[in-house]
């Protein structure tokens, strides 16, 4: 089966490392693995069957290695439906990943904003979620040994695992906000219309990833962690139009508290 092989070969050659954590880097956010030591890189190309990564700020790499005496397995670089990725090749994924052992996920990505206070460079804590009329990356059959065929999403993201977060931010001195993303599959940015249907329907950013991996992981049953690096205002909330180059510039604004607060969390919860 391919989840099994490609778990094997990724076992392979990782050596002796036994991560229970996986973080999943977002857009312009691959910079946090260069706080792994000891780690050793594998290209996903390397890895017979496994898709690969064609976003400019994906670098397309496994990397493994420690962090605060802790086996970390970082994926530089993620899948995007909008890439023409099939979305149980997202589920498929996750099932590696807790083939590998991971018990808990932590997934970052460069959202916008869909409030003027939320400006580029915050980070946003994600509570929930909303996806409406987009793929589910469960949809087709079914295998009970890797999780319930209707799983409940009432606590996607973690609420133990958001009050260490908060609890953290607060002692690091880290503004966090915390609200919900809306996942839309891009890869087009969002109309005036569009942003200001989202804001109706209770979302606070917005994004192109995230969803599909975090319904995976809640299917297999690990622990989520979902944090927004906020990029850009929404289109019409800012003066100028959003841009790739924008989400990949302003990046860097938040991926220094984001690194020093999932480092944190690292070292005192996981």
């Amino acid at each position: 089966m391919i989840i099994e092989d490609t778990a094997r070969q990724i076992q392979s050659k990782i050596a002796t490392f036994k991560p229970k954590t996986a973080i999943i880097l977002g857009s312009g956010l691959g910079e946090f693995a260069n706080a792994l030591s000891d780690a050793i890189s594998i290209p996903y190309a390397e890895i017979k069957d496994f898709p690969q990564s064609n976003v400019k700020g994906h670098a397309g790499k496994f990397i493994i290695g420690k962090l605060h005496g802790k086996d970390i397995l970082c994926m530089q670089g993620r899948f995007h439906l909008y890439e023409g990725h099939a979305p149980a090749r997202i589920n498929e994924i996750i099932l590696t990943l807790k083939l590998l052992g991971i018990e808990k996920l932590i997934v970052t990505n460069a959202a916008g904003s869909l409030h003027p206070e939320m400006p580029a460079g915050s980070l946003m804590l994600i509570k929930d979620h909303i996806s409406l009329n987009t793929p589910n990356p469960l949809i087709g059959p079914d295998d009970e040994k890797y999780g319930p065929r209707f799983p409940d999403m009432s606590n996607a993201y973690t609420a133990e695992i958001r009050e260490q977060i908060k609890a953290l931010a607060a002692q690091l001195d880290i503004k966090l906000y915390e609200g919900t993303y809306y996942y839309s599959v891009g890869p087009c940015f969002e109309t005036k219309a569009e942003i200001k249907m989202l804001q109706m329907l209770g979302g606070d950013a917005v994004g192109s990833s995230t969803v599909p991996e975090v319904i995976a992981a809640v299917h297999a049953g690990l622990k989520v962690l979902g944090i927004s690096v906020i990029t850009n205002l929404g289109t019409g909330l800012q003066a100028t139009p959003p841009s790739h180059q924008e989400t990949l510039t302003n990046a860097a604004l938040g991926g220094e508290k984001l690194t020093r607060l999932i480092s944190t969390y690292i070292k005192e919860a996981a």
